[in-house]
């Protein structure tokens, strides 16, 4: 049992850290709630420039390299787009290509945001459908998306930013647990049941706080999580040295082309593509980074045991010049260090436990604000009544 001094002082470190960080906990969870959905939420918001046409009838197959190969050659020779940086694969029947453009930005400093150009292609017909500014501050049905994505990891400051949404992360994994050590009961069956219980009328101060510590305590699990596994994505460089000290982790290099020879021609997309489909036949291709002389092909693909759904987690590197498969990423074969990183983005978002999953993140992202609300309606009272029992004594 904890003493009432050391209840009191663990209190107001609960209280101050939701003081001061409960706006960007607020935001994140809000902006989480509908990005837990964006693939969704995207295509509604943008039927013409996400959904190809003439899907009907049509199953969900993956794109063969050749038809990948065409999307780029498509580009490669319209004026104005030319070779794209990196493209991610149509996953459903109605789905399109999206190409990935990056936009140079030699002055850019800690806060700005990066921002990639993404032009989409029906996948039937190779029409170009429109294009967009990634990571651009926007609310017209195009930017709406991405906004809150930025929002959600950035904030809109760029590195800066996503060090600050890491470091809350953290704070809201410690403030969720703080909060259940002080929600702990006596240990009686009575004790509980009242820890358990909301009651009250909606307006009262015996209200707000019994559902400020009963709903704590069913969220905190899942709160916890939230923002471990967001500080986690956000501060790899924080989380390895200290996973690393536990488990196995591979080597997080990159990988190089060999040696080119002379004259040589780099490897076709198609030719690349099918290196990576031959070292992993069950994976659907996914996204493709296009070689270089000076980068290799980075293939995406995901395996149909994957925790990861969409894009997956299995990466295959292949030489841009030999077609030489450099390195194969596993996450079914990973050394446990790397299985817990792959567990962090289905994790956070909730689609390690399917559409239910992501349902409960969504509802516990407005749960910040849900506790917010009632922490204040407390803390205003307590000062209230202290401001009351000096006026009394006066």
């Amino acid at each position: 049992m904890l003493t009432g001094l050391l209840r009191a002082r663990l209190r107001t470190l609960h209280l101050y850290v939701s003081l001061i960080f409960g706006a960007i906990f607020i935001l994140a969870g809000l902006t989480g709630a509908a990005i837990a959905w964006t693939d969704e939420l995207d295509a509604a918001l943008n039927p013409a420039l996400l959904r190809s046409h003439g899907a009907a009838g049509k199953v969900d197959a993956a794109p063969t390299p050749a038809q990948a190969e065409a999307a780029v050659e498509r580009l490669s020779a319209a004026p104005g787009y030319g070779r794209p940086t990196m493209l991610q694969l149509p996953y459903a029947a109605d789905d399109v290509y999206v190409a990935w453009y990056r936009k140079p930005n030699p002055n850019k400093g800690s806060f700005d945001t990066s921002r990639t150009r993404q032009v989409m292609l029906d996948r039937y017909t190779l029409a170009i459908l429109g294009e967009r500014n990634y990571g651009e501050f926007g609310l017209s049905p195009a930017l709406l998306m991405p906004t809150l994505f930025h929002l959600h990891r950035f904030l809109f400051a760029g590195e800066v930013g996503k060090t600050v949404t890491g470091i809350c992360g953290l704070l809201l994994t410690l403030t969720s647990l703080l909060g259940l050590v002080l929600w702990w009961p006596k240990h009686t069956l009575s004790s509980l049941r009242k820890a358990l219980r909301v009651h009250g009328a909606p307006t009262s101060r015996q209200f707000h706080y019994s559902l400020h510590r009963s709903a704590g305590f069913f969220l905190t699990p899942v709160l916890a999580v939230l923002g471990f596994t967001g500080m986690a994505m956000n501060l790899p460089e924080w989380v390895r040295p200290v996973v690393g000290a536990v488990a196995t982790l591979e080597h997080e290099g990159k990988a190089t082309n060999g040696p080119a020879a002379l004259g040589r021609q780099p490897v076709s997309v198609a030719a690349a593509l099918e290196a990576a489909q031959q070292r992993m036949p069950q994976g659907r291709l996914t996204r493709l980074s296009l070689g270089s002389a000076r980068a290799p092909y980075e293939i995406r693909l995901r395996q149909p045991d994957e925790i990861r759904a969409g894009d997956g987690s299995t990466r295959v590197s292949v030489d841009a010049y030999s077609g030489a498969v450099l390195r194969v990423r596993d996450p079914l074969a990973a050394a446990s260090g790397d299985t817990f990183f792959n567990w962090q983005f289905p994790l956070h978002t909730g689609e390690a436990f399917g559409p239910a999953g992501r349902v409960l993140v969504s509802l516990c992202g407005l749960a910040p604000l849900a506790f917010m609300i009632t922490g204040l309606v407390l803390w205003l009272g307590r000062r209230r009544q202290r401001g009351g029992s000096i006026a009394a004594n006066n």
